[in-house]
């Protein structure tokens, strides 16, 4: 595996930005960056062989600042959204940023997807560090995280997360990568697959509403294979909220640090197939609703709505405030430990 760093620019403070490509054998790679942890690049090929990016990117460091995609960044402390910006943990109540509509998303306005992190090669793999202060954008207990990237010989990239905190802390990790697997046009006929029978209705901020429902007979279901715009435009609550998919999906037969199939994604023009693999019991499939005017790609390409898909692994929306959720307290003297494999291949 040859891993290249480079000098990528520098933070409004100064602080300088590294960006990594690791490639293998086969001349497939992958391009991370230092802001937020960010997958900045995954160039593989398509069924004639050809070599593309299949990720929604910018070709200037200074974009990954602050973009509203968040474009294959880590955010935090707390991923996806907590409701009114509060929760409360062994009975003192933490008061958040409100900063998307009545909510909390994403660990916050700064949070972790627009800090640089610290960033190293160790072995064949790509390491990133960030120490989260206690206080940081309402969170207590300093946290310290780990973000590691390991890019194979068969094309899977691996995201192994890991975290220490010194005061019990809520914590939610995931990487808000967007896939378009034909590098041109919408995704809206990418067929999707999701190994999820069941998922989380909200209201209309995107707050979940309580126990689980049955994607069976609904738009939600992509138990089979099917066009990702094929029910997009229907008259369905949870469709109208988000203009078009943002929803928690909650991955069958979950177990605690067991990996399993979280979806499947095929490109239709190049026959190129991704595998999400993850430990964690949910995920959110964000289809890009709202990515009009964000900051523009290479060659200046002006990204528009439905242009890519976020395949979001994580614990569920506001689970601080829903004790049946799975937990997402990390406690003193406990690991955290998760991980996603985006794994590719070709259908010809």
């Amino acid at each position: 595996m040859k891993i290249e760093k480079t000098l990528w620019g520098t933070s409004p403070s100064g602080q300088e930005i590294f960006k990594y490509r690791i490639s293998n054998a086969s001349g497939a790679y992958v391009e991370l960056g230092s802001v937020g942890a960010a997958i900045t690049g995954i160039f593989v090929p398509d069924k004639d062989g050809k070599l593309d990016n299949v990720v929604l990117c910018y070709p200037e460091a200074s974009s990954y600042f602050s973009d509203g995609p968040c474009a294959g960044k880590c955010p935090g402390r707390f991923a996806n959204r907590i409701a009114l910006g509060k929760f409360t943990l062994d009975g003192k109540e933490y008061n958040l940023a409100v900063n998307n509509g009545p909510n909390h998303l994403h660990g916050g306005p700064t949070g972790f997807q627009n800090r640089v992190w610290d960033s190293r090669i160790e072995g064949d793999s790509v390491e990133f560090m960030y120490f989260s202060e206690d206080g940081e954008e309402g969170y207590p207990g300093k946290l310290k995280v780990v973000a590691r990237y390991e890019w194979s010989e068969n094309n899977e990239l691996r995201l192994s997360f890991t975290a220490r905190c010194d005061a019990a802390t809520v914590l939610n990790l995931t990487n808000h990568v967007y896939f378009n697997l034909d590098c041109k046009g919408d995704i809206l006929d990418h067929e999707l697959m999701l190994n999820a029978s069941e998922y989380l209705p909200t209201d209309e901020t995107l707050i979940p509403l309580g126990e689980s429902e049955p994607v069976a007979g609904t738009p939600m279901d992509f138990t089979n294979f099917k066009p990702i715009g094929r029910d997009i435009n229907s008259s369905f609550s949870a469709l109208k909220y988000g203009k078009g998919y943002d929803n928690c999906f909650v991955i069958d037969g979950y177990v605690p640090g067991q990996i399993q199939t979280a979806a499947t994604l095929v490109g239709p023009a190049s026959g190129r197939c991704l595998e999400v693999v993850t430990s964690q019991p949910g995920v959110q499939i964000y289809t890009g609703n709202w990515l009009e005017g964000c900051p523009a790609g290479p060659d200046g390409k002006q990204y528009h709505d439905y242009d890519a898909v976020a395949i979001e692994c994580q614990h569920f929306p506001d689970s601080p405030n829903r004790p049946e959720y799975p937990s997402t307290v990390l406690f003193p003297g406990q690991d955290f430990e998760e991980c996603i494999i985006w794994a590719f291949t070709v259908r010809k």
